[in-house]
């Protein structure tokens, strides 16, 4: 579209051909593949080029708002207004209903509010060990089945355990099917009946493609969700099960997960998902999720090392660490605008080299990693065979160490400069 004054129909028809391909491979449901290119040819025709912009970026604003709309337009929140607010999860087998309700509980606690879990799921073998370790891990109570109870009177006690303890909020763990049949769909009416849950929640695993759409409008149909809760949300041939999913059912996405860790659950934004799926970059989710693992106090511990030059390993190794809470490498890469163009392959490398350096690193004694200095030939081929690399792979991570202390050494000098120039 270089070099044309004006979107016409010939060249919108022209770059539309692209993004149909591109949902279609995407796994995005026909219909709404359809509708989508239609809406956007629509909007864009006859538009005068603004001053200092290309018809290229024209038709990615127009790209980028009917996406934003096709995702929901807006964030949609939860009904957490009852005392307690309660959260039925429902879901087919390995949809990751139980590590969802265990995310979501970390997700309430992590902003004041108390958490019930409720194991409902008596039929899948260790369904109830799984959601009670999880519990664990997170920190929260749980309400597990008694012998003889029904999914229905399991439901009730953990309501009412949940009113006479005061619990925010109350979530139903749910048992599962490999495909919605009668008697699930009796099993959950009566659980919901004795629970009358605030959110009908479906959890929806993105990996079975167009599916999902058939799955989400059976579940709707028989008991009437009221939001979506999208799992598995890490691929580009994924991302048609969300757009899809919203355009046909109509239902809000309100959470999506990108990995199994208690941090990968994430509020759906539309906007952002937006821009990920165009390659634009999600800045904003990036900045928030190094926010929720910042720690002032260490921070101010390694300030106090780097003015006093005793940035060592062991501070190394705690920046690979805190890089691991914000999520797996390559979904932090991937926010980052413009790395859509980053190859897969180049994205796994970076992976494996970062697990790498913490390997090596935790393959030293204490001495070594407060005075690096010391670590001579005969300390690295110890390491590499310790850490099970090459004495190279030392090399380069002690190489790397050192360029990232003299950097980090140069931008404190610089940040202390800044208010003698009256900045």
């Amino acid at each position: 579209m270089r070099g044309h004054g004006k979107l016409t129909e010939k060249n919108v028809k022209e770059a539309l051909r692209e993004v149909r391909i591109a949902l279609l491979e995407a796994d995005v449901n026909y219909e709404t593949a359809r509708g989508f290119i239609k809406r956007v040819k629509e909007s864009a025709l006859g538009e005068e080029v603004l001053n200092s912009i290309t018809p290229g970026q024209q038709m990615i604003k127009r790209v980028h708002c009917e996406l934003i709309e096709l995702l929901g337009g807006r964030t949609k929140d939860w009904n957490l207004h009852a005392q307690p607010a309660g959260i039925m999860l429902l879901g087919l087998h390995g949809a990751g209903k139980t590590t969802t309700a265990a995310k979501l509980a970390r997700h309430w606690m992590r902003k004041g509010k108390s958490v019930l879990l409720v194991a409902c799921d008596i039929r899948r073998p260790a369904a109830v060990e799984q959601l009670a370790t999880l519990a664990v891990q997170v920190g929260c109570e749980i309400v597990r089945p008694s012998e003889g109870e029904t999914v229905p009177q399991i439901g009730a006690r953990a309501r009412q355990t949940a009113l006479e303890q005061d619990f925010d909020v109350v979530i139903y763990d749910t048992g599962g099917r490999f495909q919605v049949d009668a008697e699930l769909v009796d099993e959950l009416k009566q659980l919901r009946t004795a629970v009358d849950p605030q959110d009908v929640v479906l959890v929806l695993d993105a990996a079975i493609g167009q599916e999902s759409v058939n799955v989400a409008g059976k579940f709707d149909e028989e008991l009437g969700i009221t939001g979506l809760i999208m799992t598995k949300l890490d691929g580009d041939a994924r991302g048609g099960a969300a757009l899809s999913v919203q355009s046909v059912t109509g239902c809000p996405i309100l959470m999506a997960s990108a990995g199994e860790k208690p941090e990968d659950l994430e509020i759906f934004h539309p906007e952002r998902m937006a821009s990920r799926i165009l390659g634009m970059g999600d800045v904003v989710s990036l900045v928030e999720k190094a926010q929720d693992v910042f720690d002032e106090s260490e921070a101010r511990k390694m300030q106090a090392k780097l003015d006093k030059n005793n940035f060592d390993l062991n501070d190394f190794l705690a920046q690979f660490q805190q890089m691991k809470k914000m999520g797996s490498m390559e979904s932090l890469i991937r926010m980052i605008p413009g790395a859509s163009k980053i190859p897969d392959n180049a994205l796994a490398q970076s992976a494996r080299e970062s697990k790498r350096a913490e390997a090596i690193i935790q393959s030293m004694t204490p001495r070594e990693r407060s005075r690096p200095k010391i670590i001579d030939g005969s300390r690295r081929a110890r390491i590499a065979r310790g850490s099970g690399t090459r004495v190279s792979d030392v090399n380069e991570l002690l190489k790397r160490f050192n360029q990232s202390k003299k950097m980090m050494k140069h931008l404190r000098k610089q940040q202390k400069g800044l208010p003698k120039l009256g900045l």
